[in-house]
């Protein structure tokens, strides 16, 4: 038989395993004297729970809490402004992935910028930007950065193939950010101006796909540091259904580690060649903004010292502003990202916001906690 891709897929969604699962946590659950709240970290997580109707599965005792795992839903406005500004440039093609289209910032959107004459592009592959700067040589050509640990490694390659082929006209804007210091932040808040304390994660569900390129190595701190269990867990609904499991059988026999649920993939020590990769041309920034969860330490990435010749922010920061922008007031993404609130708790959800005239950007992103909701919402009933 030809094997296709469902083939590899279809057993991770069987419904009679999801069911046979659900069963062995409610089993579980039931030995437990509390309910547990268990955040999942990604956007890709939120969106399986909600698309298979996972929440409806779980005991009354064992909640998910949807947490800040989507790269576009945490970038703040001025970040944003940024990527706009730099499209405006009329000796500039802006290069970026295809969420940040429609993600509001205080002059427009990058979708608004092309509308507006703007030179934008959105590639599936970092990679796909050599093209573009080999074909537009009398362009700056900048790649806005965006992603987890999981797509900074094809930055890295991006940059060290233009470097390879004596490439000048190609720029990158650094936007990577990392998981670990937005858990660390989520229980033990740094930002005075943020409230983080009331959200009451009990365990972690980490993301698989930043695993395997990191290693679960990252998460050991939250055992054993903060007493909160990490399973890493696969994308599928029978992986998040494994996953929450594990979790609440830790609960019930009072042990609090981390653990892989996704061995297919994800070691502890992760992909090395691909870490030393990152190292060569990144390094920590002291401090980066999160929407909706203030500054957070050494939480981001920035270009070496050495390749501030093909640093945007460098290059322009003349005309980058750095000042603060506040989000809408009636938008809630804030306090969805911490996990103290559900998208159907904001005013304006699926009226004044929608995919299609988003106010804030959890409902932008096609991971956005929001746009989850918005699009399989009929499942909550």
């Amino acid at each position: 038989m030809k094997l296709q891709l469902k083939n590899l897929y279809d057993d991770f969604r069987d419904p009679a395993t999801i069911k046979a699962l659900s069963k062995l946590i409610h089993e579980e659950a039931a030995k437990l004297d509390r309910e547990i709240r268990i955040m999942e970290v990604c956007g890709g997580h939120t969106h399986t729970i909600m698309k298979y109707g996972l929440k409806q599965l779980m005991p009354h005792n064992i909640r998910f809490i949807h947490g800040p795992g989507c790269p576009v839903c945490i970038m703040p406005k001025e970040r944003i402004d940024h990527a706009y500004i730099l499209a405006m440039q009329e000796e500039v093609i802006l290069v970026t992935l295809g969420d940040m289209i429609k993600v509001p910032g205080s002059q427009g959107s990058l979708q608004d910028a092309r509308s507006r004459g703007a030179d934008v592009r959105f590639v599936y592959s970092p990679l796909d930007t050599i093209k573009i700067a080999q074909e537009n040589p009398d362009k700056k050509v900048i790649f806005f950065a965006i992603g987890f640990e999981t797509t900074t490694p094809m930055t890295a390659a991006m940059i060290a193939r233009a470097q390879k082929l004596g490439l000048k006209n190609l720029l990158v804007h650094v936007n990577h950010v990392t998981v670990p210091e937005v858990m660390r932040e989520l229980i033990d808040s740094r930002d005075e101006h943020v409230d983080s304390y009331n959200n009451r994660i009990d365990a972690f569900i980490g993301p698989s796909h930043v695993s395997v390129i990191a290693g679960a190595k990252i998460y050991k701190e939250f055992p054993e540091k903060y007493g909160r269990p990490v399973v890493v867990s696969g994308f599928e609904p029978v992986d998040v259904m494994e996953g929450v499991l594990m979790l609440v059988r830790q609960c019930v026999q009072n042990r609090c580690e981390l653990e892989i649920q996704y061995r297919r993939s994800v070691t502890m020590d992760g992909n090395v060649a691909a870490q030393k990769q990152i190292g060569r041309y990144f390094e920590k920034r002291p401090l980066f903004k999160w929407r909706g969860l203030g500054n957070i330490p050494e939480s981001a990435l920035k270009l070496r010292d050495e390749y501030a010749s093909i640093d945007a922010e460098v290059i322009y920061r003349d005309i980058l502003p750095i000042e603060e922008i506040e989000d809408h007031k009636l938008c809630i993404c804030g306090d969805i990202l911490r996990g103290m609130a559900e998208p159907t708790e904001c005013q304006v959800f699926g009226t004044a916001c929608t995919p299609q005239k988003p106010l804030g950007s959890c409902m932008v992103s096609s991971e956005g906690a929001c746009a989850a909701y918005y699009k399989y919402g009929d499942l909550l009933h």
